[in-house]
């Protein structure tokens, strides 16, 4: 990500407020989660070393709410620009250059994001149509996807809103590397 791109993570128009509200509100879910997985870890792990009764089932609540939490950080982690970057081979780049690749990996994101939503969506079909269940419980499997896809459509709609702004940096940058006047 460009320095600028950084310095200008944080929207100043009211769909990047309201989709930055929107990633934060869902992170705080997904920390709410982790506390209470590190809060079930605790207690079956005591319960197993101290009377030899662990919670029911804890490996898979861990592993499917694990991945719950996974998903509700991904929108903010977008918003924010969070994700990591390796920018060890465009360090001496021009910013003009930079601001292009930062569009494209952006772009190739999205991409992604797209097809995993696509295939999460037909993994959940598959896991419905399977009636799987976790051993311990009445829990079917699936019951926890369509909560994730709506964090990919969020994620989706992160990665589009940056995408735009990425393509609005890169172009200012071109203008500026070509002598133009700078545009906002």
């Amino acid at each position: 990500m460009t320095d600028q791109a950084a310095e200008d993570a944080r929207p100043a128009d009211a769909v990047g407020r309201a989709l930055l509200q929107t990633t934060r509100a869902l992170a705080v879910v997904g920390g709410l989660i982790c506390g209470l997985l590190a809060l079930m870890v605790t207690v079956s792990v005591s319960g197993r070393y101290l009377f030899s009764a662990p919670i029911r089932g804890d490996y898979d609540l861990l592993a499917i709410f694990t991945g719950v939490a996974i998903f509700t950080f991904l929108p903010y982690c977008q918003m924010v620009r969070g994700n990591v970057i390796v920018d060890f081979f465009t360090s001496n780049m021009a910013p003009s250059k930079k601001a292009v690749l930062d569009a494209f990996g952006t772009l190739l994101y999205l991409i992604i994001a797209i097809v995993f939503t696509w295939r999460l969506y037909h993994g959940m079909l598959q896991l419905r149509d399977s009636g799987e269940v976790i051993a311990s419980y009445d829990f079917y499997r699936w019951w926890t996807v369509p909560f994730n896809l709506l964090c990919m459509i969020v994620l989706i709609l992160a990665i589009l809103y940056t995408l735009v702004r990425d393509i609005a940096v890169a172009r200012q940058r071109i203008r500026l590397a070509e002598g133009g006047p700078e545009k906002g």
